[in-house]
């Protein structure tokens, strides 16, 4: 416990000292925003566990299954859950390995050497970039003032308790 606890804490503080040009993502997307990212996935699964344990929900699961047959496939549910800790439980952002492993737009910009889309000129046609059209006006932004001044911009703005909501 108290190694993991330490582990913790130091992820924290690193999380905390990164340069927020780091949390930028190929795409846009400001991975400091992100619930992945903020751990919001892990500790929802996890705050829900204790919920489950604390009433013993998980004891008596046939019994409930007399109230809801939903609750036969309760095995299953907790298979979901564990994908989803193992899935997105933890982020290392986008810029430092994380993110979907063959993400297309992230092996695109390294072949082209890019930190972002925002240095291509087929920003705007690029088909992988399409599932995340929305983010073209960040990209746009970033070529206006700069990724790290994009970032520390939109640093600040997570600190004001901004998220993406998906």
């Amino acid at each position: 416990f108290y190694t993991n606890f330490i582990v913790e804490e130091i992820r924290r503080n690193d999380v905390l000292n990164l340069n927020p040009k780091f949390l930028a993502g190929y795409c846009g997307l400001y991975c400091g925003a992100c619930a992945i990212y903020q751990g919001k996935i892990k500790q929802a699964v996890e705050n829900l566990r204790s919920l489950i344990k604390a009433y013993g929900f998980d004891k008596f699961v046939s019994e409930l299954a007399r109230w809801n047959p939903a609750f036969k496939h309760y095995r299953e549910f907790e298979e979901v859950m564990k994908a989803f800790e193992e899935t997105f439980g933890e982020c290392p952002a986008c810029m430092q390995g994380g993110g979907a492993p063959q993400c297309q737009i992230r092996i695109c910009c390294q072949q082209k050497g890019y930190a972002t889309c925002a240095e291509c000129v087929e920003m705007w046609t690029c088909q992988k970039l399409e599932p995340y059209a929305k983010n073209r006006e960040a990209l746009e932004k970033i070529k206006a003032v700069g990724l790290e001044k994009w970032a520390e911009d939109m640093q600040k703005k997570v600190e004001e308790g901004f998220s993406y909501r998906i």
